[in-house]
């Protein structure tokens, strides 16, 4: 299944590391973020998780909720758990693993990485990372190769953006984070701008004369 951003996400229940759920249910009205993973008991994938639950008072504060994939069965995420807590430092471990044994959701969403195979020759899952706001629409899809492993605060800077840009008509330039300058959309006229950023716009000058660089503080 090719999901498109500001598709539906499809709704789905699994068995997870917290028991049994139903995403949207679980998600409540929250924004969340659900990633995939390899296998348990892979070392890119402990660092992950483990880095994710570090950064779960980045992710409340935001109103986002982390869910975490792999293909194995609860018991052995319950087990490696463990071994994420211990390398990561952690006092407990507060976010759900899905149980995807069967590769049902893998292949639903279309995840599994046909370049890197298990010892018998299945695909593995690829590290892959939704977002979903709280309409339940998908507003960010990455696909990493099973070898290389996120950048979360990347993660986090792009949730930043997404959650502005749906609320103020800005679009955020390259190596943006919080705090920075932003762009006026093209499609907002010049006495809209006038009316929606009263703190003014800077218009940069270009080669072309075209009047289409237009700076402001973050709203």
């Amino acid at each position: 299944m090719a999901l498109n951003i500001g598709d539906q996400f499809p709704n789905f229940q699994a068995e997870t590391s917290q028991g049994k759920i139903d995403f949207y249910e679980w998600m409540e009205e929250s924004w969340s973020i659900l990633f995939s993973h390899p296998a348990d008991y892979t070392p890119v994938c402990t660092t992950e998780l483990a880095r994710v639950a570090q950064l779960l008072p980045e992710f409340k504060k935001r109103n986002v909720k982390p869910i975490a994939l792999s293909v194995d069965t609860v018991d052995s995420h319950n087990g490696w758990i463990e071994d994420i807590k211990a390398y990561g430092k952690l006092s407990s471990f507060d976010y759900p693993i899905i149980a995807d044994d069967k590769r049902e959701l893998a292949i639903k969403l279309n995840m599994l990485d046909k370049d890197e195979l298990n010892k018998d020759g299945i695909p593995l899952t690829c590290r892959a990372v939704f977002v979903v706001d709280n309409t339940k629409k998908l507003r960010l899809s990455i696909l990493y190769p099973a070898t290389t492993g996120r950048n979360f605060d990347e993660i986090l800077r792009v949730i930043d953006s997404l959650m502005l840009t749906s609320t103020k008509s800005v679009a955020t330039p390259a190596d943006w984070k919080q705090g920075d300058v932003c762009m006026i959309l093209p499609t907002v006229s010049e006495q809209e701008a006038l009316d929606k950023f009263p703190n003014g716009y800077t218009t940069r000058d270009v080669p072309s004369g075209k009047k289409y660089i237009r700076e402001t503080p973050q709203p």
